[in-house]
């Protein structure tokens, strides 16, 4: 919410540096929608439902609300400038209940902040649009990082958790369509790791970085730490040749007993990027635009690689 400044003309464009270019009082990626909604009188608005610890709403608790909500995707989240703080996203459905979505958000503008994600298969469903998670540790066995936003991951935990027996656990399943949609996974500076009850385990169940749900896929690891729980060959086809040329999959200067390049798979579509300005294309300034609207959120961000 932005505070109200004596003196301001709502008829010139503005810039101001916590909010980027301001006009008529609201940042300039703000629609006309929303800006009438924070104008609004607290009592005009209709609200979808109310958590109040009192019980005047409809529930007491955010995870009571959380539950109520449909078994297939715990929450769902679109609109714009959706930003959630010290939140827990959970699907408690097992691994043998398949798709068991946490958080499916296709909220532009979205930002989170040391949220956990919590679930089996295909736990966080980052579905469209720009998207930013920061501080957040996410847990899941099959493609539970999925869909195909724009999305920066960074500073975050990745947890790979014990799959049914005979399956695999996969990090990121991106789902880009089409090569002229400005879309992918971006991991910048996180931890890429085993659950603890997968640790104990760990070798008798395959886990790979990812593989491509959709033909045109695309996926970078960037200075991040990535376990020993990572197969040596990295990634994971989806069904035998597909996608393998025409995906596009990165790693850069990342660290730890998992990040060895020389046995990764050697698909035409992916690559070991040496070159910062190519990897500089997966930060959020360039990817999601950050710069102009994370300032906003008061959610803590790097621009660039380092």
């Amino acid at each position: 919410m932005l505070k109200k400044i004596p003196g301001v003309n709502r008829s010139k464009s503005e810039v101001f540096p916590e909010y980027g270019k301001m006009k008529h009082g609201f940042p300039s990626w703000l629609s006309s929608k929303d800006s009438k909604l924070l104008q609004a009188p607290l009592n005009a608005t209709k609200f979808n439902l109310v958590v109040a610890k009192d019980g005047t709403g409809n529930f007491t608790t955010i995870g009571e609300a959380v539950a109520a909500a449909p078994n297939s995707s715990t929450t769902s989240r679109g609109g714009n400038g959706f930003i959630a703080k010290g939140i827990t996203f959970e699907n408690s459905a097992g691994p043998s209940k398949h798709q068991a979505v946490a958080l499916r958000s296709g909220s532009d503008l979205s930002a989170f902040y040391q949220c956990s994600f919590v679930g089996y298969q295909d736990t966080l469903y980052v579905h469209s649009l720009r998207q930013f998670y920061r501080e957040c540790d996410i847990y899941g066995t099959i493609d539970f990082i999925f869909g195909n936003a724009a999305v920066v991951f960074q500073n975050c935990n990745l947890y790979a958790r014990k799959p049914n027996e005979n399956q695999k656990n996969i990090f990121v399943a991106q789902g880009r369509e089409d090569p002229n949609q400005n879309t992918g996974i971006s991991i910048l500076n996180s931890k890429v790791t085993a659950a603890a009850d997968l640790i104990p385990v760990k070798s008798s169940f395959k886990t790979y970085l990812g593989r491509p749900w959709k033909e045109y896929s695309r996926t970078v690891f960037l200075r991040s730490y990535i376990d020993d729980v990572v197969d040596p060959a990295g990634w994971l086809e989806w069904n035998e040749s597909f996608a393998l040329s025409t995906l596009y999959y990165g790693e850069y200067m990342n660290r730890g007993p998992g990040s060895n390049t020389s046995a990764r798979v050697t698909w035409p579509g992916y690559r070991v990027i040496n070159s910062s300005a190519e990897a500089s294309q997966f930060t959020v300034e360039a990817f999601i635009q950050g710069n102009e609207w994370l300032n906003s959120t008061g959610i803590p961000f790097l621009s660039g690689l380092s």
